[in-house]
């Protein structure tokens, strides 16, 4: 058994096509039909069968052994990359943000990354995390800091950190009851019957779960403003628009000014999980080391922000 061939096992797991596996790695169909009888020779298993409509699908033994496929591959990258880190760090990184990400810390990322990766270019693309997933997937970005963690087993997520979410409301509207007051919760229901929820764009887990939300519990059809900027998002609701569901950090100084109040809530959306997230493979042993940057950059900011 070797790297390749337990490779190849998780790219055909993965696409579910020898032909596009062979594609991917750049060879022939016959050569990647040759390594999955080779491992299953070796392991005395059958890992993929065709269903009644030809198409290539794990067996129960296959998706048993995937895990640990994932495993081998991960560890055996990490161990080259712990073999070579003292190689130099030069070219294009091509780095996804996610708006959260854009709004919070990278300023203080990009500061550091030009400090201690000064001979790296960045190419940097912020979207919604379904779209970075996307890129990622097509090998258009090299890493992304979204939500995740991602599903796809072809992707290594590293967690970043996690971000609540808080309600908030424009003095204008005159509802009262900020946070620390003693007055009773609001309801999502009777907040929604009288003004619009501005969050995050569709197609996002905020909107997902705060739609949801409004759907099951809302007698009227619910009104939601969404927005892929979360500086819209945050000026909508600084102007008396709606209430908006919005990252704590991202209105703390808002609410410290006075043009934000925080709204004390029967129910909020769930924290926002934040991962480093990139493919498995081509192996880039460099990105272990922004990771780690953005961890520590995280840090200092969350003790400087979120005190």
């Amino acid at each position: 058994m070797n790297f390749k061939q337990v490779e190849t096992f998780l790219w055909v797991s993965k696409l579910l096509s020898f032909s596009k596996t062979a594609q991917q790695q750049c060879t022939t169909q016959p050569a990647i039909s040759s390594r999955i009888a080779a491992l299953e020779a070796e392991l005395g298993v059958t890992l993929f069968e065709r269903d009644r409509n030809n198409k290539v699908v794990l067996t129960a033994k296959g998706h048993e052994l995937l895990p640990y496929a994932e495993k081998i591959i991960y560890i055996t990258k990490e161990f080259a990359n712990k073999a070579n880190q003292s190689a130099s760090f030069s070219g294009v990184l091509r780095i996804g943000v996610s708006e959260t990400v854009a709004q919070t810390w990278l300023s203080e990322f990009m500061e550091r990354f030009q400090k201690d990766l000064s001979d790296v270019l960045i190419e940097l693309t912020v979207d919604v995390s379904s779209g970075l997933t996307q890129q990622l997937s097509e090998g258009l970005i090299d890493i992304a800091f979204l939500l995740g963690p991602l599903s796809d087993p072809m992707m290594v997520n590293e967690q970043l950190t996690s971000v609540p979410l808080v309600w908030v409301v424009s003095p204008l509207l005159n509802i009262g009851n900020p946070a620390d007051s003693s007055e009773k919760k609001h309801s999502l229901e009777e907040l929604s019957s009288h003004w619009p929820i501005i969050t995050y764009a569709r197609n996002t887990l905020p909107y997902n779960e705060i739609s949801r939300e409004l759907k099951k519990n809302s007698k009227k059809v619910p009104r939601i403003f969404s927005s892929s900027s979360l500086g819209v998002c945050r000026q909508l609701v600084i102007d008396g628009r709606g209430i908006g569901a919005l990252p704590a950090d991202i209105v703390k100084d808002d609410v410290e000014a006075g043009t934000l109040s925080i709204l004390k809530m029967t129910w909020k959306p769930s924290n926002l999980n934040f991962t480093a997230s990139f493919p498995m493979t081509p192996h880039k042993p460099q990105l272990l080391t922004v990771i780690e940057l953005a961890k520590r950059v995280i840090t200092e900011y969350e003790s400087k922000h979120l005190k």
